[in-house]
Order: structure tokens, then C-alpha cells, then sequence
């Protein structure tokens, strides 16, 4: 047996190329024990997650261009009044690092501080991370919140925090903004996360393969807690299409990538699906080694959950891949979008995101919607930043355009939050991620998905 849960983006510093395979490292420097906590203030931050630059840096993605002076209200002046303290845990071992994620949220809070701040306040900005141990984990939320005293969590990313903490969150009444991983990331009154999860990612890329007619899908995913859950979608979905469906799961990091594609191959046939759910390195394991072997035409599609969207795995894979890889997208594709927001992430991402290992992708994408939506609410703000005060304009965020996200992202009182349950589908080509499919809903199919629409209603879309 063999499986996973949402992935970590890999530095690309630490591919190495061996026997025609790629094997990454996923996490960075991670320790197998203890937990880190970092902070950053618009006038100090520790040396290892400091801003590339305090001059202002542009970006250009197209025709347009976007000044990092726009993150704040106060261009070029730097907040110095009392800090704003925010935290998150991430999730960062062997294998899985979710780390791009805070440090990107980080990485547009340094802007904000840079340009004015919040009313004058620099936000300062902790992050904890952790190895996939339970007591670590509730250890590093009560840190957080007594000795960092922070009065928010913005930008959580762990394989198991949301079910480790979603009652201490509720319990002291934070509205976590996540990434969201675990069951209680979406099914629980206190986190709203700007991602689907590997759940409801994997079920938009099973959608997009039964939509093709496929007459098998197999799906695999790495073998750490959640298997279960998340791959309760997709049979959901398989089954109401009356498609066949194998479940496999694989150890992580993969030792033998040759046996994991030809079983794939071999279960799906050659007018099946196989759907992984895998970081980008792990992924491209598999992939490369089906390259290897032939493999990468013996079945109608492949398939990916959202980790796989990035210009990284496309330019690794390379021109053998165009149109054969339908990757899940659960923001807006990168490559070839000339927005603001768009523009305006590249430009941050730039100047501020040095610690930002993945470079430009999905993983970065959230930590900068994460940090835009904290950043909105918190100017909503008019008294002092307490936790009540801060977490109730959190919970209070409704239809706001991220220019990220197919749908405008609301918060609100509901029992479960899957406010983002609308996506793109991309595919490789020439060493770009490019549109496959448009803005397309995750199917009520899924049990949770009309469990949410029914409390939440459906978000209007994104202008």
C-alpha cells in the first residue's frame, strides 16, 4: 500500500539529477525535532527571513507592470508604531514543507510594513514549524498565543494542526485564514482556508478525467495521515460515474519509482486515468520514472492534485509532457496572466520573497492571498488590534476579490468553510503551466462540497 496529503513546493537548489530521475529534497534544513518561531516588524526581522531590499522593486508579467509600494497606503514609509502580532504553524520534514506558504504571507507583510503598515502599525509576523507530532504541534499554538502574544493566525499549513488545534482556536476564539490540509481545516466553525486541500483539489482533477471519459481512474497519493478522508472524493465522485476506481497510497520519500508507475499503468489501462496526489518532487519522481520506461502514453490522461502546479515540475518534465498532465489549479494560473494582483504578487515575491524556496506557483499564491485578506480586515479595524477585534474583521470578510481565486472569498458564520471550491485546470507546455479548462465548480457530488453550498450559499465569481 502507499499514499499522501497536500505537498510542499521544492527548492530547486536541491534537485538532484540521478539515473534520469529527479529526486528533491521537499523540506528545507528540517529538523526532525523542536519548532522554530521567527518574527518580522517593518523595522527589524531575523537575518534569515530578511527582505531582499527596502527599494522598490517592479514586476512584469505580460504587458504589465506592478510597484511594490502598492502592498501599503503610505508608499516608502516604513511603519513604526506598535506591532500587529500574527502567527502560523507549518508543517516542515523529510518529505512534506510547507514553509513557502507562511514565508510568502511573510514576504507581503514586510511590503505592507515597508508602505505605511496598518494605520502605522508594522505587522509582525511569527512562524512555527513543526514535524507531524501532536504535542509539538498544540505546544507551538500556546506559544503563539502566550509568550508571542499573537492576536491573529494567518497562513496555518500543516498536515495535522487543524486537528491537533481547532478547539483550543475555538476555545479562544481565533478564525484561522489556512491552507488548509486535515478534515477540521473545512468542516469546523474556526479556519477558512484560500486553498481546496488535497480533498477537493483531487477531486477537480478526477472531474476533469471523467469529463474526458476515462474509462478507469486510479488514483495515488503518499501514505500520511488523512488518506482515508481524502480519498473519499474521489471515490465519491468515480462512483456517481459509475467508473471504476483503484486507491493506492505510497511511502514518502519514494524509493522505487519504477514499480509505482507501472502499477499505475497497469491498473488504469490504456483508456484510464492516473491521478496522483504528491508534493511537486515526488510527483516528478513518478512521472520521470514513467518517461523512462514509455509509460507517459500508455493511458488516456495523468492527472495531479494542485502541488503539481508549478513552471518547476513543467520545465523538469519538458516538452514530452505538453497535453498529456491535467493539473488541479486552485488559483489563478501564473503563466500568462497580466492582473494587478498578479503582477503585484510577481513584484513581492521578487523584492521581499527570498525565503520563498518554490519560486513562483501555487504554494506562494496562497501565502500571498492569505496575507491579502489579513491585510484587508485588519484596515477595517478602527479601535485597537485585540484578539476580538482582529478576529472578528477576519470572520467578517465577505465577497472579496483576491484576484486569485476563481470565486470572491467570504469568511462568515457557518458551521464548515470551504469558500473556495471553484478552479482552473492547467497542463504542461513547453515549460509553462497553461489554462486546460477554465474556472469549473468542485462537484456537490462531493458530500462536503453541497454540505458547504448548502449552508454557504455559492460565492459570486471573481471579476
Amino acid at each position: 500500500m502507499r499514499r499522501h496529503i497536500r505537498a510542499a513546493r521544492v527548492p530547486r537548489r536541491l534537485i538532484v539529477l540521478a539515473a534520469g530521475l529527479a529526486l528533491a529534497a521537499a523540506g528545507a534544513g528540517c529538523s526532525s525535532s523542536g519548532s522554530s518561531s521567527t518574527a518580522s516588524t517593518g523595522t527589524s526581522s531575523t537575518p534569515a527571513s530578511a527582505p531582499a531590499s527596502t527599494s522598490t522593486a517592479t514586476s512584469t508579467a505580460g504587458t504589465g507592470t506592478a510597484d511594490t509600494s502598492q502592498c501599503g497606503t503610505k508608499p516608502g514609509q516604513a511603519a513604526t508604531g506598535t506591532p500587529i502580532a500574527l502567527g502560523a504553524i507549518a508543517t516542515n520534514q523529510p518529505g512534506t514543507s510547507f514553509t513557502d506558504i507562511p514565508n510568502m504571507a511573510k514576504a507581503y507583510f514586510d511590503c505592507v510594513n515597508a508602505n505605511g503598515g496598518i494605520n502605522g502599525h508594522p505587522i509582525k509576523y511569527y512562524i512555527a514549524t513543526e514535524q507531524t507530532q501532536p504535542a509539538q504541534i498544540a505546544a507551538d499554538a500556546k506559544q503563539l498565543v502566550q509568550t508571542d502574544h499573537v492576536v491573529g493566525i494567518i497562513g496555518n499549513t500543516s498536515i495535522i494542526e487543524c486537528s491537533v488545534n481547532s478547539s483550543y482556536w475555538q476555545k479562544l476564539g481565533f478564525f484561522v485564514i489556512d491552507s488548509g490540509i486535515a478534515p477540521e481545516c473545512y468542516s469546523t466553525p474556526n479556519s477558512a482556508a484560500v486553498n481546496m486541500g488535497p480533498r477537493y483539489s483531487s477531486d477537480g482533477a478526477v472531474q476533469y478525467a471523467l469529463a474526458q471519459h476515462v474509462s478507469k481512474i486510479v488514483f495515488d497519493q503518499s501514505n500520511v495521515p488523512g488518506t482515508g478522508y481524502i480519498a473519499a472524493g474521489p471515490a465519491a465522485l468515480a462512483g456517481a460515474a459509475h467508473t471504476p476506481i483503484v486507491q493506492l497510497t505510497e511511502n514518502v520519500p519514494i524509493s522505487d519509482a519504477n514499480s509505482v508507475a507501472i502499477k499505475e499503468v497497469d491498473d488504469a489501462g490504456p483508456n484510464g486515468a492516473v491521478i496522483l496526489n504528491f508534493t511537486p518532487p515526488e510527483a516528478l519522481i513518478i512521472l520521470q520514472a514513467a518517461q523512462k520506461l514509455g509509460l507517459e502514453n500508455k493511458v488516456k490522461l495523468w492527472g495531479c492534485s494542485t502541488p503539481c502546479n508549478t513552471d518547476f515540475l513543467a520545465q523538469s518534465l519538458g516538452a514530452k509532457w505538453n497535453n498529456k498532465l491535467f493539473v488541479n489549479a486552485e488559483l489563478t494560473p501564473p503563466d500568462g496572466t497580466d492582473t494587478s494582483a498578479m503582477n503585484l504578487y510577481k513584484a513581492i515575491l521578487s523584492q521581499y520573497g527570498k525565503s520563498v524556496q518554490g519560486g513562483i506557483g501555487s504554494f506562494s499564491q496562497m501565502g500571498f492571498t492569505e496575507a491579502e485578506i489579513a491585510v484587508h480586515a485588519l484596515e477595517s479595524i478602527t479601535g485597537p488590534y485585540t484578539v476580538a477585534s482582529v478576529n472578528a474583521a477576519f470572520k467578517a470578510t465577505k465577497d472579496f476579490n483576491t484576484g486569485m481565486l476563481c470565486q470572491q472569498w467570504t469568511y462568515g458564520s457557518y458551521p464548515l468553510h470551504i469558500p473556495n471550491n471553484s478552479d482552473y485546470t492547467v497542463t504542461p507546455d513547453n515549460g509553462k503551466m497553461t489554462t486546460a479548462q477554465g474556472c469549473t465548480q468542485i462537484s456537490g457530488i462531493d458530500p462536503q462540497i453541497a454540505q458547504y453550498r448548502s449552508a454557504a450559499g455559492t460565492a459570486p465569481n471573481a471579476s
